[in-house]
């Protein structure tokens, strides 16, 4: 009888997990969306799985679980809300913690930690709602509130008579909002899973932008919207080298754990301009993480367990 000396895989088999989805905010039904496939997928390698529907902080987790598995895109899920009550309620969590998840979602301060660290990011100015006169920046720039997730709130400005309308809709979200020159070119996204990053994929919205109608074309009652997706991207090996480490040092500058996905543009002189850092990002089947990681061979019941294992790891010590 012959025995492996390989030694034996972390699994999750066995595991009581909770899995938290929804939110208040206005990434809700991606958020089940999410929560539909990982839930399944967590399944699928043997978990017992708990279902947690979060509206607020007034949620509750049936006990006893190992760790609870967060899919709340966007406000209280990615901001660092959820992360805090969890620590204080010694749950341990999948994913970005406290500091890192406040820091992420704030794109003014991510920004101003990128430019600390040397990243390449888009200059930027902030527009304070009822104090601001002007915008600096000619033609065209964006206007984004600073902590929304998918394209929430953004506007492309190509002409000044944009501005008050683009204003009125992102003010929904900030009264500060942050402006940015517009770079044109293309649009990459690179996963970073543990130390490792993923393969860089090219997003080619059908028209437009890549916003909330071309992420989620099924959300809008769209057929004609959406995106297709190039992994991995066709770039030379000394620019995806490049694209890779800004990628990376983005995640690492803002000191992400576990798992994250970047977003980023490549210009006409491919050079990348790292964008922002999505410390949650789409969790379902066809989603652009799961994507990239499909590439390299994890699938995506895999990549659902690796994430749930490193995070048990860096939280209790143990799977």
């Amino acid at each position: 009888m012959t025995t492996s000396s390989e030694p034996k895989k972390p699994s999750i088999a066995g595991k009581r997990i909770a899995v938290l989805k929804g939110g208040p905010g206005s990434e809700r039904e991606v958020s089940l969306a999410s929560a539909r496939s990982v839930c399944e997928a967590l399944e699928s390698k043997g978990a017992t799985v708990i279902d947690v529907d979060v509206t607020g902080d007034d949620f509750e987790i049936p006990e006893p679980v190992d760790i609870a598995f967060n899919v709340i895109h966007g406000t209280f899920g990615e901001d660092g809300q959820l992360q805090r009550i969890l620590e204080a309620r010694r749950i341990p969590y999948t994913g970005a913690g406290v500091v890192s998840s406040e820091t992420a979602f704030d794109k003014i301060l991510s920004k101003k930690r990128f430019i600390e660290s040397s990243i390449p990011t888009p200059g930027f100015e902030l527009f304070v709602v009822g104090r601001s006169d002007s915008i600096s920046f000619a033609p065209p720039f964006v206007i984004k509130p600073p902590k929304e997730g998918s394209s929430v709130g953004v506007h492309i400005i190509r002409d000044l008579a944009e501005v008050p309308a683009a204003i009125d809709d992102a003010r929904k979200y900030d009264q500060i909002l942050l402006v940015e020159p517009f770079v044109a070119g293309k649009e990459l996204t690179v996963g970073v899973l543990g130390k490792r990053a993923l393969p860089i994929i090219h997003i080619q919205p059908k028209s437009g932008f890549y916003d909330m109608t071309n992420k989620y074309p099924w959300m809008a009652g769209n057929q004609d919207a959406g995106s297709e997706y190039i992994v991995p991207a066709d770039l030379s090996e000394e620019t995806a080298k490049r694209v890779t480490e800004a990628a990376v040092q983005a995640h690492q500058a803002l000191g992400v754990e576990i798992y994250s996905r970047v977003d980023l543009l490549l210009d006409e002189d491919n050079q990348p301009w790292v964008l922002e850092v999505n410390t949650i990002p789409g969790m379902t089947s066809t989603s652009l993480l799961p994507k990239a990681a499909a590439a390299v061979g994890i699938d995506f019941a895999e990549l659902c367990e690796q994430i749930t294992v490193m995070s048990l790891l860096m939280r209790t010590g143990k799977v």
